[in-house]
């Protein structure tokens, strides 16, 4: 019972902090989640769409819908695998990364702020 609690305060903070992501990112022209696949592809260059959808936990035909709204705004690129042209490889623009490194500020500024007062161990 103890770790069910746990786990329902672990997602009730996870939803909030996507919560306050989403309204601090929509002044940068980013719609829910779509943060969370522009900083995976900056820190995972060439990675393909299959694996981004497993690494985020979201279906593959969500993660397409995306990954091509990114890419219409300028923020990403796909570029053809040299072995297999039907792969396409995901990579950042300049526009893009300038904006991931931007949330990744963020992120860190909400990380300080949520384990602030907590030892490490709680951490």
């Amino acid at each position: 019972m103890a770790e069910e609690n746990i786990l329902r305060k672990i997602g009730s903070i996870s939803r909030a902090l996507d919560s306050i992501a989403n309204i601090e990112f929509k002044d940068l022209e980013l719609n829910r989640g779509q943060y969370l696949y522009l900083t995976r592809v900056f820190e995972h260059p060439g990675i393909i769409s299959d694996r981004l959808a497993t690494l985020l936990n979201i279906d593959r035909t969500t993660t397409a819908r995306g990954v091509r709204k990114l890419e219409r705004a300028g923020l990403i690129f796909k570029e053809d695998d040299e072995a297999n042209k039907k792969i396409k490889h995901l990579f950042v623009t300049d526009a893009g990364k300038k904006l991931a490194e931007e949330i990744e500020k963020e992120n860190v500024y909400s990380n300080t702020l949520v384990t602030k007062g907590l030892t490490k161990d709680e951490q």
